[in-house]
């Protein structure tokens, strides 16, 4: 019992901060498969709301840190990266990018609801969940 709750908490942790080692650490901890795949979905989609609770006043002192206009420039590359692919591109490449922080920072930096950036971080990570833990299941090793 306590091999299976170590790799949750594992997974869990891992998925707040660094979601590629989620499923793997889950596991080799003791979790099982399932176990650690919803554990490191809750703790993706709760990185992410970390900083959605701090909202606006978090989005305003990003936006000028970084110097991002909140007005629309499509000559800016930012601007034409989102209009291309928008929040449901950022959600998808996230998980296996920058993680759910600097993801939810960047879209609140831009004006996104945190309701709509919230829902998409959660449901861009799923297909990612699906496919390491297919992957896992199956045996394949991902690293070198």
């Amino acid at each position: 019992m306590m091999n299976v709750t170590s790799g949750a908490v594992t997974a869990f942790g891992l998925g707040f901060l660094y979601f590629l080692g989620a499923l793997p650490g889950g596991t080799a901890l003791g979790a099982p498969l399932w176990l650690a795949t919803l554990a490191a979905w809750a703790g993706y989609s709760c990185g992410s709301l970390v900083v959605l609770f701090a909202g606006v006043p978090l989005r305003d002192w990003l936006a000028r840190k970084l110097r991002i206009p909140v007005q629309r420039d499509p000559s800016k590359f930012l601007w034409r990266i989102w209009d291309r692919w928008g929040l449901a591109g950022l959600g998808l490449l996230a998980p296996v990018t920058v993680g759910p922080q600097a993801a939810s920072l960047l879209a609140l930096a831009i004006g996104e609801r945190p309701k709509r950036i919230f829902l998409s971080l959660s449901l861009g990570v799923i297909p990612w969940c699906l496919l390491f833990a297919t992957l896992l299941g199956l045996g394949i090793k991902i690293t070198r």
